[in-house]
């Protein structure tokens, strides 16, 4: 039975994640900052889907610390998701240093600490697979999204080149790329509900692209074209807009 590893599994799209594999017969790895949060996730986990579930303590911005965290999974997972993130508002961002360093620290360097040390591993296996939570506004600079879209561009581009290096060894990298989605983070969001995913539908893409091998995908599937029209707005223009 293999067995599938959760990084930032207290947040909504973590759970749904684990609950998802959890009930196609995987045994699950929690980690997350603050472990004791997910003591009910694992029992229910555990009651529910009749597979092992275990929690770990895992700091995205520990970054020395990820390799001795790694080392200590046993057994090793054959299947590294990294969900965390964070998310500010963008004029606080803007005008708060701190507030820049620890989106980019959570959500892209943190992300290169520990993939690196699971890819290191999968390729020296010659198998394995990483999925990685990026998003769609990573996919081109807006004002709106200026601080937490361009660590989520950072991270697509981490994750292709990821993906590009470990294929000759029988890697699998995967780029998730969400929209809206209904969580405690974008809760506070006035969000269009025809565009916006829950947890569950992401969790449930997430494992179906993960068994089809794909690449890359979007959640939903139209923000693919969405984006696609928005990266090929002339940038004469697009520097004049409201995005």
């Amino acid at each position: 039975m293999e067995t599938v590893l959760i990084l930032g599994a207290t947040s909504d799209i973590g759970i749904a994640t684990a609950k998802k594999f959890a009930s196609s017969g995987y045994n699950i790895q929690l980690a997350a900052r603050k472990p004791a949060e997910l003591d009910a996730v694992k029992s229910d986990i555990e009651i529910r889907y009749k597979v092992d579930c275990t929690i770990h303590a895992f700091d995205a911005l520990q970054f020395h610390s990820h390799a001795a965290f790694f080392e200590r999974l046993n057994p090793k997972p054959d299947i590294t998701i990294s969900i965390f993130g964070t998310m500010y508002e963008e004029d606080d961002a803007f005008n708060e240093w701190d507030l820049t360093q620890m989106m980019i620290d959570v959500n892209y360097t943190g992300v290169v600490s520990i993939l690196n040390i699971a890819a290191k591993y999968y390729t020296e296996r010659k198998t394995g697979s990483i999925i990685g939570i990026s998003s769609v506004a990573g996919d081109r600079g807006r004002a709106s999204k200026l601080i937490y879209g361009s660590s989520k561009a950072a991270l697509t581009a981490y994750l292709a080149g990821l993906r590009n290096k470990c294929f000759k060894d029988n890697v699998h990298v995967m780029t998730v790329k969400p929209g809206f989605v209904y969580t405690r983070m974008t809760e506070h969001l006035p969000l269009p509900k025809a565009l916006t995913s829950t947890p569950n539908e992401v969790a449930s893409l997430v494992y179906d692209a993960y068994v089809k091998r794909k690449n890359t995908i979007y959640v939903k599937w139209f923000w693919r074209y969405i984006m696609l029209i928005i990266k090929n707005i002339p940038e004469f223009q697009f520097k004049k807009m409201k995005l």
